[in-house]
């Protein structure tokens, strides 16, 4: 912090900007530990982003605990110990004493945090902007007086910050800026479900089971950063007349519950090429031959040669592989549909 009062910036200010710094998570979240602890005394901390939708955490960093409590921590079974201790709801910091439950009944406290030496905290649940439950963050006392009112309120003061720093939806949401003019977003979570991104309204193919999202899905698993392509707005494929633009981005520096994001653009350039030879397109890229194309379109060879032809002269290009590399560039394709998952199988009557 700056000495100089002139130019001296609030605890709110230095918070947030150790957390907008360009570093990995976890050297931000220690960041902000360290510079908290100047402001709010404690012995130990733990500082965990929560899944929006299991609302299981995931520790981000800590101080002053051992890895066997962090570990502990980090086991699932503590998002029981919140939920009973009312830490899943937005409240102010709670000291272990103000529980709804005794020590006892929280394996956390009673197998765990108790055990290593400590016997008073205070702990806060962090709500973003909109009740956007992001995470949890507990300090820890070896004394067994209850901590300071002047440390309560100051923490109370600051979880805020905290929790709109730390939120890894906002901050997904602002690197959707990339996409300009993207009118809607989810935000795609590893257990299949999607939330929505602040800020962006819903489309009718981000829900979760649209092939667009798994189209998303499988782009993110082949380890790809960034895909960009088109798909017919009602999300039909046959004679689609309009086409909006999908711009998949994958969560490079995010808890291990967030995978990515996938954004709606309204308006598509579809370079002057036609439903088919998008899609045909789309199949180039994909590395298909002609006869191949042929096959999955069920068509004659001869129209794919003449739809490839048509794409080569509006594409401005000489050859199908330099087509496949400006399509993928500038994201002016309809990628193959997804195989529909095999219906379940059906018992046998004996």
């Amino acid at each position: 912090m700056s000495n100089d009062p002139i130019n001296r910036t609030s605890p709110e200010e230095d918070l947030l900007g150790v957390l907008a710094s360009a570093a990995p998570l976890a050297r931000r979240a220690g960041g902000l530990l360290d510079l908290l602890g100047r402001e709010v005394p404690f012995d130990a901390a733990w500082l965990a982003l929560c899944d929006p939708r299991s609302r299981e955490y995931a520790g981000v960093a800590s101080v002053g605990l051992d890895d066997e409590a962090v570990a502990f921590l980090d086991d699932p079974a503590t998002t029981r110990d919140m939920a009973v201790a009312g830490f899943d709801r937005d409240r102010p910091p709670q000291s272990l004493a103000e529980l709804p439950v005794a020590p006892r009944d929280l394996p956390t406290w009673d197998r765990c945090l108790g055990p290593a030496g400590f016997h008073e905290c205070l702990g806060v649940p962090l709500f973003a902007p909109g009740r956007l439950h992001v995470g949890h963050l507990t300090l820890l006392y070896r004394s067994g007086e209850p901590p300071p009112e002047v440390a309560r309120e100051r923490l109370g003061t600051l979880a805020p910050a905290i929790a709109r720093g730390l939120s890894p939806v906002l901050s997904l949401a602002v690197g959707a800026r990339i996409a300009h003019g993207a009118a809607a977003g989810v935000v795609l979570l590893r257990d299949g479900s999607v939330c929505a991104l602040p800020g962006l309204g819903g489309h009718l193919l981000l829900e979760p089971v649209s092939s667009v999202v798994q189209l998303a899905r499988r782009a993110l698993g082949r380890g790809d950063v960034f895909r960009s392509f088109l798909w017919p707005s009602d999300g039909s494929r046959g004679g689609a007349s309009s086409y909006v633009r999908l711009t998949v981005l994958a969560a490079t520096d995010a808890p291990p519950f967030v995978v990515g994001t996938v954004l709606v653009t309204l308006e598509a350039d579809c370079q002057g090429l036609t439903a088919r030879e998008l899609e045909v397109l789309g199949l180039l890229v994909e590395g298909l031959s002609n006869h191949e194309i042929a096959d999955r379109l069920v068509v004659a060879q001869r129209t794919v040669a003449a739809h490839v032809e048509h794409v080569l002269h509006k594409l401005d290009v000489p050859t199908r592989t330099l087509a496949a590399l400006r399509a993928e560039r500038e994201g002016c394709y309809v990628p193959a549909a997804p195989p529909r998952p095999a219906p379940p199988a059906t018992p046998v009557r004996r």
